[in-house]
């Protein structure tokens, strides 16, 4: 499989594991950029072990009113984070979940200016 491949497995979808990441995450932000991240290896959760990490995406209605420019924000985030995995698995650990929120109103200028913006969210990790 390609080192750069986003298949179904890393993909955060259920309910009960955003429940428990929205309960239980840290927060971090950079720039335009907020992420909630809960690592397993850390802080082991009952019923709840992965193998691999599991990143979600998220753009706020707010902001763009519009399902196309949201659409292409999301998209835009997962290429980035499809990319420069592993610098992200580096900073935020291989067993755990994330999701990725883009904070604000402006759209991004183009997909090299939020790569950039995603690089210093993994950089300035703690």
């Amino acid at each position: 499989m390609s080192e750069f491949s986003y298949p179904r497995a890393e993909k955060l979808k259920q309910k009960k594991e955003i429940d428990l990441l929205f309960q239980k995450g840290k927060w971090t932000t950079s720039e335009n950029l907020r992420i909630i991240t809960l690592n397993f290896d850390q802080r082991p959760q009952e019923g709840f072990a992965y193998t691999t990490q599991k990143v979600g995406v998220s753009v706020s209605k707010r902001y763009f009113k519009k399902a196309v420019d949201r659409n292409r924000v999301k998209r835009l985030l997962r290429e980035a984070y499809r990319l420069n995995k592993e610098e992200f698995v580096a900073k935020f650990g291989k067993n755990s979940i994330s999701m990725i929120f883009w904070i604000s109103p402006k759209k991004p200028e183009n997909f090299k200016t939020l790569e950039n913006n995603f690089l210093k969210l993994c950089s300035s990790a703690k």
